[in-house]
């Protein structure tokens, strides 16, 4: 069931495997779409979730889809200090998870070369930026939902006005404790004080300038940031519900998550 509501698209799905499956079928159709055209695709992608990318790899598989022509911009990573990130041998580098989730899964004469992977680096964010205008912008962003409001790890920002959030950049900053609360409990089996302190995150500016917006919501504590995100006022202190300001924008979720607001 779907249902437009304040401007943004509410769908709601029978079960958690669900929106996994619905998040790979908007990916791979998307790909598609642009490979029949003859054209690239760019996309904005995330890890959490990451249930969805063993099914678009196996759908790639299957289908013979080429990535060939394809590019992908993870949306964040963690660092271990402001001018580091987390080694890919981590268990919680996003770079790893990437690589065995996904990329080691595709056919080796399907999947997009490693220069089309690309991913967030300290002392290189304004490079991030430039090669996605260079690229034509994002054809589609893919994404979650933190339990603050967060897109990717674009944190809350009190004293910041909607419009200057809106046009911030690929950058490096501090993680909220709660985000690092709700992620030590789902990634980290509850070790807060082993969570990293920092990250890089791509900017609000080239989320929003996406032609479209898909977010998983995979968790039943979403429903708190997703009701905020959709009826509160647009503000940096809800990065989420800035999202209103592209015109197709989906959020997909379960019963658990969508109850009380899709009904």
């Amino acid at each position: 069931m779907e249902k437009m509501i304040n401007g943004v698209r509410c769908k709601a799905v029978a079960t958690e495997y669900d929106v996994y499956f619905d998040m790979a079928m908007a990916m791979l159709d998307e790909i598609i779409a642009h490979n029949e055209k003859g054209e690239k695709t760019v996309m904005i992608v995330p890890v959490g979730p990451t249930a969805q990318y063993p099914i678009l790899a196996e759908m790639v598989n299957r289908l013979n889809v080429s990535l060939k022509n394809v590019h992908f911009f993870n949306m964040d990573e963690y660092m271990v200090s402001p001018t580091e990130a987390v080694g890919p041998e981590d268990p919680l580098s996003f770079y790893g998870r990437m690589k065995r989730e996904f990329y080691d899964l595709v056919r080796e004469d399907l999947v997009m070369p490693e220069s089309q992977r690309h991913f967030p680096a300290p002392g290189r964010e304004a490079e991030y930026d430039r090669l996605i205008a260079q690229l034509g912008g994002v054809d589609a962003c893919f994404g979650g939902l933190g339990i603050n409001g967060h897109v990717a790890f674009n944190e809350p920002e009190e004293k910041m006005s909607a419009d200057e959030f809106a046009n911030l950049g690929t950058r490096v900053l501090p993680i909220s404790r709660e985000t690092k609360t709700i992620n030590a409990y789902g990634y980290n089996r509850g070790d807060l004080q082993g969570m990293p302190q920092w990250c890089v995150t791509i900017g609000m500016k080239q989320i929003l300038s996406t032609k479209k917006i898909y977010i998983a919501l995979n968790r039943p504590w979403q429903y708190g940031p997703l009701k905020h995100a959709i009826f509160d006022e647009q503000t940096a202190s809800l990065p989420a519900s800035l999202l209103r300001r592209c015109q197709d924008v989906t959020y997909c979720g379960y019963r658990d998550v969508l109850d009380g607001i899709v009904e």
